[in-house]
């Protein structure tokens, strides 16, 4: 795999902390700005939303220019926010802080997953994009965690310094090694938009969300889940989230690895686990010692399908990958946003902090569909040729 696929994956690990980080730092952050827990929290959600809306419009706006200048300056755009971030004086700030950089989230992802796939070989997709996803899956291991220690030890600013000193690594790693791409003055715009009208890119974009709506239905309530009905201690929940991130370590290389031959049977064998995991999470939590086997399989489960998920995208979109790649992102964190909701309707309702599991399993199932419905729809369009390549 071509250093610059690595390098790539650095970025998307910088980008994955800064998104992720802020949960275990929102109790710093609502004193520091006296504010309310729920209030913080914003700063979580608002940036998803920008992701999800800010990414395909950067993506248009620099298909006029190579590659490569658009990575290098979304890496810029991402420091400048970083470090908006981290000399934030009043919360607002913040906020504005989190949005800037939250714009060059989705185009980044969008772009470098094209860049990564056309480096690595039309043999190598699901790997490449695993790599790119496997930043993601470090900073779930790495970054999060060390975000939290370092803020509870040295002040929430030192993390967001700590990051935006790592974005600057990666940008002069895209500098050196990432090739640079010509790109044409008439780039065809309505070319670039034409898979979006397509039944199967709103399939593939369906299943995108409704599995991630799935994943942080439960995820965003694990701490609860874990202390109040498993019976952890608050101390015990950070070492068993790394074991989660352990998981999603090994389901990105599973996923990488079987994406590229196996690209709708991944989806359709990895959301069916997702799903059967989620239903025995009820009965799992029951024992500290299945508590923490279910954990490690939620990872495992969760993160073998992200490779397939964009892999999927692109195939449907395959002349015209990069924005609808950038799009994909957007439904990432679509569901990123629904899922939370969604489970804590659940909650409020009296169900308890087992319930957003059950609706997991709904949808997950419903994802399956999804990918169901892509993978005919995407034969109907290519062809006998293409369908022989599921």
């Amino acid at each position: 795999m071509p250093i610059a696929v690595y390098i790539l994956g650095l970025s998307i690990f910088c980008l994955g902390t800064t998104e992720f980080m802020i949960s275990g730092l929102l109790p710093l952050l609502a004193q520091e700005f006296a504010v309310s827990i729920p209030k913080a929290a914003l700063l979580v959600s608002g940036f998803a939303v920008a992701v999800a809306i800010g990414g395909p419009p950067l993506t248009l706006a620099s298909l006029r220019t190579s590659q490569k200048a658009a990575l290098i300056s979304l890496l810029i755009l991402f420091t400048i926010g970083q470090t908006l971030g981290a000399l934030a004086p009043t919360y607002a700030i913040l906020m504005v802080a989190r949005i800037t950089t939250a714009l060059s989230v989705g185009a980044f992802f969008g772009i470098g997953a094209v860049v990564a796939v056309n480096l690595a070989g039309t043999e190598k997709h699901g790997k490449a994009i695993a790599v790119m996803f496997g930043g993601l899956t470090v900073a779930n291991i790495v970054g999060v965690p060390l975000g939290a220690f370092v803020g509870q030890h040295w002040g929430w600013r030192a993390s967001f310094w700590i990051v935006a000193v790592l974005a600057c690594v990666s940008l002069v790693g895209v500098i050196a090694f990432v090739p640079g791409s010509a790109r044409s003055s008439t780039v065809d715009v309505m070319a670039e938009l034409r898979p979006l009208r397509r039944p199967a890119m709103w399939s593939a974009l369906a299943t995108t969300a409704l599995s991630q709506a799935a994943l942080f239905a439960v995820y965003s309530y694990i701490a609860p889940i874990l202390t109040s009905v498993a019976g952890f201690s608050p101390g015990a929940v950070p070492p068993i989230l790394v074991l989660f991130g352990l998981g999603t370590f090994a389901g990105s290389y599973i996923g990488g690895h079987f994406a590229d031959r196996h690209l709708s049977l991944n989806l359709y064998i990895g959301l069916t686990m997702l799903a059967v995991v989620f239903a025995l999470f009820p009965i799992a939590l029951l024992s500290k010692v299945t508590a923490i086997a279910i954990v490690f399989a939620f990872g495992i489960a969760a993160f073998a399908i992200n490779p397939a998920l964009q892999t999927q995208v692109m195939r449907v979109a395959t002349e015209a990958p990069t924005v609808a790649s950038t799009v994909n992102i957007s439904a990432f964190n679509i569901g990123n946003t629904l899922g939370p909701w969604f489970g804590g309707i659940t909650i409020s309702a009296g169900y308890g902090y087992t319930s957003p599991a059950i609706l997991a399993v709904v949808l997950a199932f419903a994802s399956a569909i999804a990918a169901v419905v892509t993978a005919k729809l995407r034969q109907a369009h290519h062809g006998s040729n293409t369908g022989m390549s599921n």
